[in-house]
């Protein structure tokens, strides 16, 4: 790729920003707002360490399935992505594939995370890799250039990890001791809980779920009680909110099975029927809301990703490498089943929902609107273009659906959902992006060009609305 192209020349003050109303938008009211990250897979023991990264390539490419679909794409050796190849050897061979993904996310995505962290105005290729890989190493090894440093570089006020009940939250305790004015607080993500398909698998999780919850699991009742103990816990040391990962939310209308029996099996490690896998889900799904509900927490569901298709690299590479898709899951009859199950008896927590199949957008906006009862602002939220949505058009069609069937005002706004430090520019992507829709709204005579009011619906989507919702604050910790 030619060298006359820098990133300047498309990514600059006005990228994304289509007429002056959206730029005025994004740059008064939305680019200095603070970050809220409330859902991401950042490893806590790398903020609280305030891990120093060796070169751009551990930062950058280690764990970065996106990265690694696109130049698996491209015809590049596995040994480059995932094997043993040297860093600066993984790094030339993305660098190779970055003028190849025009067009797709990582484009932009790669060059923001350039010139926002490192300064760098080149476009990416194989020609300038060294010395863009060595400019960004220098960098890195310098003090503020730590994860913590990252962090604060972006403007991040929370960042909320995605933490199995049975981990022991020490990161998290140390750093809620530190002075740092990043916040940092665990999110409850119970999904092995009630992974019963394989029973050896299942029991060997329960005990060191007993192990850290101090009780024996003998009974469903057991389980429960664990569960309970580890919410506890995570509250007591700032946990607010809780999330899962499934296919599809499930409901059963009546007491099908029983499920101390379906639980015995298990621990005695007999396979149980799909059907009553799926209802050994539901129960225990529905006793963690209400738990939740008890706390005040917010639930998170990210519903419609089809895991692990590819058996063979599953076996070689392992679970979250790159070889998941979007599922074509039924949603809607079950998802208002479930809501309604704890709505019933108003046990139903803030909630939010997110699709990973485009084709239920509209289904899960609308749903958000079954469940709001008046009592909180926004209480069911429509989750922000999530994993293969997370792009141009995703959230744009997500902010029409959202604005076409609910409030966009009391949207609360974009979350990375990343397992990299060098990933928050995707909130500037998501502001920019805000920004243009409505302004080309003014642009077009659909709304008024209240430049004050619009301004505030702009801050409290990239900000205030996340800030009011979420109970985050430094006395949430009990250590």
């Amino acid at each position: 790729m030619s060298q006359a192209f820098t990133i300047d020349k498309f990514i600059n003050e006005h990228f994304l920003l289509h007429n002056e109303f959206a730029q005025r938008l994004y740059h008064q009211f939305a680019a200095n707002q603070p970050i809220i990250d409330y859902h991401n897979h950042l490893p806590p023991a790398e903020i609280q360490s305030n891990r120093q990264f060796e070169n751009l390539s551990q930062i950058w490419l280690a764990g970065d399935h996106y990265k690694w679909r696109a130049m698996r794409t491209l015809g590049i050796n596995e040994n480059y992505i995932t094997g043993s190849a040297s860093d600066w050897k993984k790094f030339e061979k993305w660098a190779y594939t970055v003028p190849y993904t025009v067009r797709n996310p990582l484009y932009h995505w790669t060059h923001l995370e350039l010139k926002r962290y490192f300064g760098v105005e080149e476009l990416l290729s194989q020609e300038n890799a060294k010395s863009v890989y060595e400019t960004c190493n220098e960098q890195l090894a310098q003090p503020g250039f730590k994860t913590q440093g990252l962090l604060s570089k972006m403007n991040v006020e929370v960042v909320c990890t995605t933490d199995d009940p049975t981990d022991s939250l020490e990161n998290h305790r140390q750093f809620s001791q530190s002075d740092s004015s990043l916040q940092m607080y665990p999110a409850f993500r119970p999904d092995k809980a009630y992974s019963v398909e394989i029973p050896s698998i299942y029991n060997t999780y329960l005990e060191k779920l007993e192990k850290q919850a101090g009780l024996k699991i003998q009974s469903y009742e057991d389980l429960l009680a664990a569960l309970q103990n580890r919410i506890d816990f995570f509250h007591a040391n700032g946990c607010r909110l809780s999330d899962h990962g499934l296919e599809q939310l499930v409901f059963f209308q009546t007491e099908k099975f029983n499920i101390e029996k379906l639980f015995q099996c298990i621990r005695s490690s007999q396979s149980i029927q799909p059907e009553e896998i799926q209802f050994f889900k539901f129960k225990t799904l529905q006793a963690l809301c209400k738990m939740y509900h008890a706390k005040g927490w917010v639930q998170q569901f990210h519903l419609g990703a089809l895991r692990n298709t590819n058996t063979r690299q599953l076996s070689t590479l392992g679970p979250d490498t790159g070889f998941d898709s979007i599922g074509d899951f039924e949603q809607a009859k079950a998802l208002a089943g479930f809501l309604n199950s704890l709505d019933e008896t108003d046990q139903l927590s803030k909630t939010i929902l997110y699709n990973l199949n485009p084709r239920d957008n509209e289904v899960f906006a609308t749903m958000t609107g079954n469940f709001n009862d008046g009592k909180i602002k926004g209480k069911l939220q429509f989750g922000s273009g999530w994993w293969y949505l997370d792009q141009i058009d995703g959230m744009e069609i997500q902010l029409n659906t959202l604005s076409n069937m609910s409030l966009l005002s009391c949207f609360i706004g974009m979350l990375t959902d990343s397992r990299s430090f060098l990933s928050f520019p995707r909130h500037e992507y998501f502001r920019r992006i805000l920004c243009n829709l409505i302004g080309t709204d003014v642009e077009r005579g659909l709304l008024p060009a209240d430049e004050t009011w619009l301004g505030k619906i702009v801050a409290d989507i990239c900000y205030h609305n996340a800030k009011n919702y979420f109970d985050f604050s430094p006395d949430n910790f009990q250590v």
